[in-house]
């Protein structure tokens, strides 16, 4: 009985009927994000970055924008390396008693009073931008897990239609990158298999003007599509329509805008959800209006399914949790460095995370894992 009923809730084979919209891709990440913008202990940051990993690993498909993961790590290595070098050449407000070193101080004019060019480093200040650079680096490692996991056509697709012309432009930019990592990949194994160094100036420039070629070419083929597709026409709408249109959609994005910074500053919870959920209502009404001028029809549209809902759900809960316990521990959130003391993993946050992990359950999976392990 106990088998027969984990195989009916066990997640099916990923298909086209029953993919996972792309955007619960992305709110999951966002609500990872957000936990990670309320904290900067280092173990409930490296907690986050475990879910994240463990998800992408287990979800993720051999796509060109899949392998985009492993660049975001190494982009959140160099935020933290960099925070730190800062810290030390720039020095900190931080005040500490434990001189690590001293280094040669450059002697600044007055008006530049309050800037320090070296001198002392202390353990608090390293510390301290540590715990900087790792909260900076988390948010960078969940934006990374949204583009190894959805699909930009698919999210595309599901835009609404004031936002095409945008969307096409983001989701260009989106796959730009990860489609040239992967010439780059592919053109260096083949010079590596003909015997011809891969390293060297010669060799970029040999390897560069290849991949700038594709790059053109892919891009002359998109814009033919689209010409093709009759991309760009639009219906005739009322004046006021179109004035209606314009402010709301302002408006809400402003209150998004707005309400974004509210929850992810340390006060600003209290007002940050009702000037979001306010923007996200006037917005969604101007995007309604607005997508009344688009005259293209959609083929075979995403589904917002229960899988969906469990995916994004887990993520919200995930920041909502961390939310909380801003509110009513935020020294475990928060540890200190003056004096400098080892950060304690709190429990019932670090449960919380722990929710982020159900898309690994819930979510389709690849179609190479019934290849791989049938």
């Amino acid at each position: 009985m106990t088998s027969a009923f984990l195989a009916r809730f066990r997640a099916p084979e990923a298909g086209r009927s029953n993919a996972l919209h792309a955007g619960a891709w992305w709110v999951w990440a966002l609500g990872l994000a957000t936990a990670a913008s309320r904290t900067t202990n280092p173990l409930l940051l490296g907690l986050l970055v475990g879910v994240a990993g463990y998800v992408v690993a287990a979800r993720r498909t051999d796509a060109p924008w899949a392998r985009s993961y492993g660049a975001f790590v190494k982009l959140g290595l160099v935020v933290l390396v960099v925070r730190v070098l800062f810290s030390v050449v720039l020095g900190s407000p931080i005040p500490g008693t434990h001189v690590l070193v001293t280094l040669p101080e450059v002697p600044l004019p007055d008006w530049a009073r309050g800037i320090r060019i070296g001198g002392r480093v202390s353990a608090e200040q390293i510390v301290f931008a540590l715990y900087d650079g790792a909260k900076l680096a988390t948010l960078l490692i969940c934006v990374g897990a949204a583009n190894a996991l959805a699909n930009p056509a698919r999210l595309l697709k599901s835009l609404p239609g004031a936002l095409y012309e945008a969307g096409v432009a983001v989701v260009v930019a989106m796959t730009f990158a990860p489609n040239m990592v992967a010439d780059v990949v592919r053109l260096r194994t083949a010079r590596r298999l003909r015997g011809r160094p891969t390293g060297g100036v010669r060799a970029i420039v040999q390897i560069g003007l290849p991949v700038l070629e594709g790059a053109l070419e892919r891009s002359v083929a998109v814009a033919a599509s689209m010409d093709a597709r009759g991309y760009g026409r639009t219906a005739q709408v009322p004046p006021a329509v179109r004035r209606t249109t314009a402010a709301l959609t302002l408006g809400g994005l402003l209150g998004v805008c707005a309400g974004s910074y509210g929850l992810l500053a340390a006060e600003g919870a209290a007002y940050g959800l009702p000037l979001l959920g306010a923007g996200l209502a006037a917005a969604t009404a101007g995007l309604w209006l607005g997508g009344r001028r688009q005259v293209r029809s959609r083929y075979r549209p995403d589904r917002w399914g229960v899988r969906s809902w469990l995916v994004a759900g887990s993520g919200a809960a995930v920041a909502a949790v961390l939310i909380r316990a801003g509110m009513y521990d935020p020294e475990a959130l928060h540890p200190g460095v003056v004096p400098l003391t080892a950060p304690t993993l709190p429990l019932w946050p670090a449960a919380g995370i722990l929710i982020g992990l159900l898309p690994a359950v819930v979510a389709p999976r690849p179609a190479t894992d019934s290849k791989e392990n049938p």
